[in-house]
């Protein structure tokens, strides 16, 4: 093989001249030694250059500091908390959440830094491939997608690099937020139902006929939830306790039959009250209330019964018209015609009238039976309030040692629904909110400073190399042509 120097002398010892596209490699690459200073010179003046720059740049560069969050309770894949309120994913950067992880984490909780955070909080849902493709499809088919629920976000810290929270700080802050909103959940969700549980602790100094009304609040509370968890969870057996909810259901059943109906009937069969007058001005006083309680529940279920009373009658024009449209002979015929439309309302609107009348039904002989017992209190209060209440100390030291029992009794129950709500809790919410991925802060050590830089000591490089090609060397009079 000929190189273009040889390839030169021959042409030039025969008198031609050599071609004006050969390339002399030897010549370029003499340039390109040559000019080795100032390629080098210029390749580190660009890396300072890029180097100088980024860090010039780099604290207003915005910094994202993320995680994923998976959600899975019951009622989610409808977009709906346990207790059928609607879900949001924004949740998550409530104020009450921001300014409690700030707190925790001793940083500034006022205002301005919560309202900072919280702008610098976005939270995106997570779709996965084989979703999207599944909603592509059905819309390439002239089929409505139905409404989807990402169970998986992304929640992103973005602030600046020179923000007054260091990379450690950002990541501790963003995991105390989904910590602080994963025990709000569990405390609204997963606690025991505040609605039971603290029966002495309202007796405490109290009336010996409030006994009666307040325990039987208690039971039915007790009796309700026991009931509900029992037919949701039929096959869960707490491992604390070893008692499944219909166990625990028998337990307050024997309770109330042992301990409970002793106590109120020693307090009952003997009209005890530390005050008897008091005591009927108590009850008169919660006799009238019931008394407007129940007028205006009968109020509301006269209003529902009538409401139905006139759908019902709707309801077969309806159905006529719709029978009458459907009869129709039309070449085009819509699948839903405007009966059909007014039938599905009118059906729709009859279920729920349906329902409000039963709860209002339901109401009224809730009312009616707390003033049954009422009247009952008042009837067996006035049938002893002529006897001497100094007789009464031997019956009086009788139901405090029947108090006693009951409260033994009754603490032992309560804390057995609480340790078998506890573990149902643990393994029916225990994965409700949980981080998927690990806390990672985006351009932080030294790979953000890496591109930068190379690019810098590429571009002085190749400066360098194209004027050394040029003949053009920095620092010299001459230039190599």
């Amino acid at each position: 093989m000929t190189t273009s120097g040889e390839y030169r002398e021959q042409h030039s010892e025969t008198g031609d001249q050599m071609p004006d596209d050969a390339i002399d490699l030897r010549d370029l690459f003499a340039r390109l030694m040559r000019g080795l200073p100032q390629i080098l010179g210029l390749a580190l003046l660009g890396l300072a250059l890029a180097t100088t720059g980024f860090l010039i740049y780099s604290p207003f560069q915005t910094v994202s500091t993320s995680t994923r969050v998976s959600f899975a309770f019951p009622g989610f894949e409808k977009g709906e908390y346990p207790d059928k309120s609607k879900f949001q994913a924004d949740d998550l950067r409530s104020p009450d959440v921001v300014v409690e992880a700030l707190k925790r984490r001793g940083l500034d909780a006022s205002s301005e830094f919560q309202s900072k955070i919280r702008a610098a909080l976005s939270i995106e849902g997570i779709v996965p491939p084989n979703i999207i493709k599944d909603r592509d499809r059905l819309r390439a088919a002239g089929q409505t997608p139905p409404a989807y629920v990402p169970d998986e976000y992304t929640i992103t810290l973005s602030i600046p690099r020179k923000f007054a929270l260091s990379s450690v700080e950002r990541q501790q802050l963003l995991g105390e937020i989904v910590n602080v909103y994963r025990e709000n959940f569990r405390r609204t969700y997963a606690d025991i139902p505040l609605t039971f549980g603290n029966a002495f602790t309202v007796l405490k100094d109290a009336d010996y006929p409030d006994y009666e009304s307040v325990f039987d609040k208690e039971m039915h509370a007790i009796t309700t939830y026991l009931t509900q968890q029992s037919t949701e969870a039929k096959l869960f057996r707490s491992s604390t306790t070893n008692l499944t909810f219909s166990e625990l259901l028998r337990q307050t059943q024997l309770f109330s039959q042992i301990h409970l109906n002793e106590t109120l009937g020693l307090i009952h069969q003997n009209g005890l009250s530390r005050n008897r007058k008091i005591a009927l001005v108590k009850m008169n006083d919660a006799l009238r209330l019931l008394n407007d309680e129940e007028r205006r529940a009968m109020d509301g279920e006269l209003v529902v019964k009538e409401l139905l009373k006139q759908t019902q009658n709707r309801d077969q024009n309806y159905v006529l018209g719709v029978k009458s449209q459907v009869s129709q002979s039309r070449a085009n015929a819509t699948v839903l015609d405007q009966g059909m439309i007014d039938s599905l309302l009118a059906n729709d609107s009859y279920s729920f009238l349906v329902r409000r009348a039963l709860e209002a039904g339901l109401k009224v002989k809730q009312v009616q039976a707390d003033k049954s017992l009422v009247l009952e209190q008042i009837e067996n209060m006035k049938s002893f309030s002529k006897e001497n209440l100094s007789d009464q100390s031997a019956i009086i030291a009788e139901v405090q040692k029947s108090t006693k029992t009951l409260d033994a009794a009754y603490q032992e129950l309560i804390s057995n629904i609480k340790k078998t709500h506890v573990d149902f809790s643990r393994q029916q919410f225990g994965d409700a909110i949980r981080v998927s991925d690990s806390i990672r802060t985006a351009g932080t050590g030294i790979k953000p400073l890496m591109l930068p830089s190379v690019v810098g000591l590429f571009l002085g490089f190749a400066a360098g190399a194209g004027l050394s090609l040029l003949g053009v060397y920095i620092g010299r009079n001459k230039s190599v042509a």
